[in-house]
């Protein structure tokens, strides 16, 4: 199985990732082990499945779930059920309650329409390449698991802010998504004791610090490459310095530089000395 390349940790290990990130997919997904899943999702799902068919064949849900940043629950069949279940009730409240961007996507993609699951061709060809980018993204894990919640963020975070909802809605699906809602704490320097919160009071929080660190007033501005890329950066910066830096440590020194701007400032200067440190 293709390993991906990252020969450094931090953000230098993330932009050589990102600079690699073409060359490195297509050779993860040349592989034969995901050219055999690839197969096997064309050929289960190219005609319409009843949803007991679906439920019973364990490969191919480990594959769906997988395309769903999913992998590993494919065992929960009962909730499964439920979820496919219950998103066809226009009167059911709990996908709503389970506040899960994943599930909640994986239940619109598999819907049953009277016990049958059907997909469009071009629904099969979008399913397959998700199951592709996510089988990369955790083999990336496998490496360093910084990259792949970096990755997960890039992928998802214009997904969850999306157009025309509400403040509260986005900041409920932010906080709905572990990934993003993982980076999004470090990178804001939170607490862990946050998520005993209810789930109010933590959307205030997360709305609060990113406009005290990011000067973020508008959420639509966190899917800007420029922000994403800012989040990631000081993603990584607090991680090396969670891993172990001391409080008279580089780490320490640059976290004090975040931390008295917005971001990570501005100018080539100040980007490069803090890569001195991280």
């Amino acid at each position: 199985m293709f390993q991906p390349a990252i020969p450094l940790s931090g953000y230098g290990g993330w932009k050589f990732l990102q600079t690699t990130y073409t060359r490195q997919i297509q050779t993860f997904t040349d592989s034969s082990e995901i050219r055999n899943d690839r197969d096997y999702l064309a050929a289960k799902l190219s005609q319409p499945i009843t949803q007991e068919d679906f439920l019973d064949d364990q490969r191919l849900l480990r594959i769906t779930m997988t395309a769903h940043d999913l992998e590993g629950e494919e065992w929960k069949r009962g909730f499964i059920d439920k979820v496919l279940s219950e998103v066809g009730d226009p009167e059911s409240q709990f996908l709503a309650r389970l506040n899960n961007p994943e599930y909640s996507s994986f239940a619109d993609t598999f819907a049953p329409t009277n016990g049958l699951i059907s997909l469009s061709a071009e629904d099969l060809s979008d399913l397959t390449e998700k199951f592709e980018a996510v089988a990369f993204r955790s083999a990336v894990g496998e490496v360093d698991n910084n990259m792949r919640l970096s990755l997960n963020y890039q992928s998802k975070i214009t997904e969850l802010i999306g157009d025309g909802s509400s403040d509260e809605a986005i900041l409920f699906r932010l906080l709905g998504s572990v990934p993003v809602k993982t980076v999004l704490e470090s990178a804001l320097n939170l607490p862990v004791d946050i998520r005993k919160l209810p789930i109010e009071r933590q959307a205030d929080i997360l709305q609060e610090r990113l406009q005290d660190r990011f000067g973020i007033t508008d959420l639509q501005d966190l899917t800007s490459p420029e922000m994403i890329d800012k989040v990631i950066q000081r993603f990584h910066a607090i991680e090396a310095i969670n891993q172990g830096s001391s409080n008279t440590s580089p780490g320490s020194i640059a976290l004090a530089i975040l931390n008295n701007s917005i971001g990570f400032g501005s100018g080539a200067s100040q980007n490069l000395f803090l890569s001195n440190f991280l």
